[in-house]
């Protein structure tokens, strides 16, 4: 039994060594934009539900926090202010899905096709959700939802997504971001994503590394139907959201998972729709009855769930005509042990910057936001 865990935990902290630098970047990147793009400014771009302010919503998204549970309090927060329900949700689902940190993630983990998958069965759900909602929600129900939503039924995430850390003032963007006030805000919105996703990433790893260390191949090429290629490649995309739903593992860490997945025998496809469910897991499914009420929990887990399969086969079918899908069982996870290479130099290169922005972030007194990140949206904390 010791040596069981000892494997798991060993393949989970080499997983984390492997992305450790990729995760700093990604939200170091994050927080730089988040600094400048005042949240009040977000929702007053995303008052309908065109193409092109969904084209924007998307492009906010990209721009901002990689966690789902921040994500999933942030759409309400825009929804509350007067963004619409669907650019809200398409917002939504490019902050955790079509993030930079999430790529470099996946290319090191899976491989670059993995990044490309992503980034274009992104805009595939986007758009099917975009067209579906417009059939299934009408406008009673988006008003029903709005007032639920503004009942200040408060998540785990409210406190964080009322924060706007974001500096004004004169002087070119350079200037403002290098300036003492700039750096304070940079180091503050860095440490607050972290603390918001870190819970997530440290289950995923643990759950990736003791099903990789404890479930044997022959389980997963049963599930997943090895050896019938055609009903493998049908099975996979409908299954993979499934296993999200029940893995409770969201945001950056699935990717571990979804690691072990590809190597266990799962289509392609069946990895981008396991990727992209992570906005389905079922502690989000009680925030969405929470925040909108059952009636549009059921659309919005429906929509979703049909639009990510949907997404999952156009990937595979595309990526199989460009010939560009990867052999699987080459997935990382673990196995390999720690070597002075790139990855070490970088991890130690980003871990310094890491601890820099941290000191920052006490020195200026952001310890005391930390309470913040559960509080009452309504209620934001003194900066």
């Amino acid at each position: 039994m010791l040596n069981w865990v000892l494997d798991a935990l060993r393949m989970a902290g080499m997983m984390a060594w492997q992305i450790c630098w990729s995760l700093i970047l990604g939200f170091l990147l994050a927080s730089l934009v988040q600094a400048v793009v005042r949240r009040e400014q977000v929702s007053r771009l995303l008052g309908d539900d065109r193409p092109a302010t969904l084209a924007k919503a998307t492009g906010l998204g990209v721009a901002s926090s990689s966690c789902s549970y921040a994500a999933v309090a942030l759409a309400r927060s825009l929804f509350r202010k007067g963004a619409s329900f669907t650019a809200a949700m398409v917002f939504e689902i490019a902050s955790t899905n079509l993030v930079v940190e999430l790529g470099i993630i996946l290319a090191l983990l899976l491989g670059w096709q993995f990044t490309l998958a992503e980034f274009v069965g992104g805009p595939i759900i986007i758009i099917l959700v975009a067209l579906v909602f417009r059939i299934v929600l009408r406008d009673k129900l988006i008003r029903d939802a709005r007032t639920q939503a503004d009942k200040g039924i408060a998540g785990s995430m409210e406190g964080h997504a009322a924060m706007d850390m974001s500096i004004t003032g004169e002087g070119s963007l350079w200037s403002r971001l290098a300036s003492p006030r700039g750096i304070t805000a940079v180091s503050h919105i860095f440490v607050m994503e972290w603390a918001a996703v870190i819970r997530d990433i440290v289950i995923g790893l643990l759950i990736a590394g003791a099903v990789a260390a404890w479930v044997p191949q022959s389980f997963w090429q049963h599930l997943f139907l090895n050896g019938h290629p055609v009903w493998s490649a049908i099975w996979g995309p409908i299954i993979g959201p499934v296993i999200a739903i029940a893995s409770f593992v969201c945001s950056i860490g699935n990717v571990p998972l979804a690691a072990v997945l590809w190597n266990g025998g799962i289509s392609f496809g069946g990895v981008v729709s396991f990727l992209f469910a992570d906005l389905l897991i079922l502690p989000i499914l009680a925030i969405y009855r929470k925040y909108y009420g059952w009636t549009m929990t059921l659309r919005i887990t429906g929509v979703f769930y049909i639009c990510m399969v949907a997404a999952g086969y156009a990937v595979e079918i595309l990526f199989q005509l460009a010939h560009l899908v990867p052999a699987s069982g080459h997935a990382f996870t673990g196995d390999a042990g720690i070597s002075w290479n790139y990855t070490a130099w970088l991890n130690i290169a980003f871990l310094t910057l890491a601890a820099l922005l941290c000191a920052r972030f006490v020195r200026s007194g952001g310890t005391s936001m930390l309470h913040t990140m559960g509080g009452d949206p309504d209620t934001p904390p003194h900066h």
